[in-house]
């Protein structure tokens, strides 16, 4: 009848309650993932992102990747002054550069170059629109400039990666940098070609 009816579905509510509660105490009592390895050579800290309110989060160090980077890396600590010393005189013209020859830029390069983002007395630095220069483990500040958008999206969490567990009680919570998934001098993600359909079941039999 209708009474045994509502019996057998309230069970199998609860019996389903019941092994979804399992499976999460079952998955929360694993263990933690590794953390994320920083590329070799990249010797910054892991920094702590001030986002203006309460428990700031850590930040993966930059993704240093070029030659000359790494070296300066290895010999100053710095990414920049194993070159741009403060021997070298620095030069604010916009020109085609000789040196750094593997860069072209394609970010708004019809109105921006280099020392719109990079500091001209001190290359290590990043240099906001204000004037006041920032380490490149805050380059999300610099970004967040012109992408207001995807900056506050990024600081809710919601854009971009993150690594650690949620809740940060078995493993602390890290952000990673715009310039992980974005190449500074070319931020744009390349177009992925088509695929095939998928396979349809019948078809494989």
């Amino acid at each position: 009848d209708t009474a045994d009816l509502r019996r057998v579905w309230v069970v199998s509510i609860l019996a389903g309650v019941l092994v979804g509660v399992i499976a999460i105490v079952a998955w929360a009592g694993g263990k933690p993932g590794k953390p994320h390895s920083p590329n070799r050579a990249t010797t910054l800290p892991t920094a702590t992102a001030d986002l203006g309110e309460p428990g700031s989060i850590s930040v993966d160090p930059p993704p240093f990747k070029s030659e000359e980077v790494l070296d300066s890396m290895e010999e100053t600590g710095q990414p920049c002054s194993g070159c741009h010393d403060e021997d070298m005189e620095p030069d604010p013209e916009r020109r085609d550069l000789e040196t750094h020859d593997d860069i072209v830029l394609k970010h708004d390069e019809k109105h921006r170059w280099c020392l719109d983002c990079h500091d001209t007395h001190n290359r290590d630095k990043l240099r906001l629109a204000s004037g006041k220069l920032i380490d490149f483990s805050e380059s999300y500040r610099l970004c967040g400039q012109c992408h207001g958008d995807k900056y506050r999206d990024w600081r809710a969490g919601i854009h971009g990666r993150r690594t650690g567990y949620w809740d940060g009680t078995r493993g602390a919570k890290q952000y990673r940098l715009c310039v992980h998934c974005h190449y500074a001098h070319a931020p744009a993600f390349k177009p992925i070609g088509p695929q095939p359909p998928p396979i349809r079941p019948e078809a494989t039999k």
